[in-house]
């Protein structure tokens, strides 16, 4: 996948909310990391400026200096929550969500409204950290990918 510029974020493709509700993770980020390890991964709300959400797993957030959302956030931790139900943490929104070996995940309706998507936008799957990848929904990146005279491929 592409830089869209020059020293610029690395990308894995556009993945596309279906009218199933689905999303299916690119799969190099899905391998980059690790994803369907733990079976479950955790999204937490994006910036103002790209929106959408990030992604992360269990152990990738549990080895991490943000292991302290776990600690804090028993009820996240456990996964005493309902799958994609939300909760608010120093400033962002954060759920668990269960992912299949293929790293397909299901967004409840709830879910949807809660990050302002709707089924058929198409998602960027931006490197982030090494801790998280974001699916970014708008912004000056999306609108560079949706111009980008490369291959960027969808899922």
């Amino acid at each position: 996948m592409p830089q869209l510029n020059k020293g610029g974020k690395f990308v894995f493709g556009l993945s596309v909310i279906h009218p199933d509700l689905t999303i299916h993770i690119p799969p190099q980020a899905l391998s980059e990391y690790d994803a369907t390890r733990d079976g479950k991964i955790i999204i937490f709300t994006g910036s103002k400026i790209t929106g959408g959400f990030c992604v992360t797993t269990y152990s990738l957030l549990r080895g991490s200096k943000l292991k302290h959302i776990l600690e804090d956030c028993p009820a996240l931790r456990d996964c005493l929550l309902s799958e994609g139900e939300f909760m608010q943490y120093k400033g962002r929104k954060y759920a668990w969500f269960d992912i299949d070996k293929n790293g397909v995940i299901k967004l409840p309706y709830s879910t949807l409204a809660v990050l302002e998507l709707q089924f058929g936008m198409e998602l960027l799957s931006i490197r982030s950290s090494d801790i998280a990848f974001t699916m970014g929904a708008k912004g000056p990146l999306l609108e560079k990918a949706h111009n980008f005279q490369g291959s960027i491929e969808k899922y």
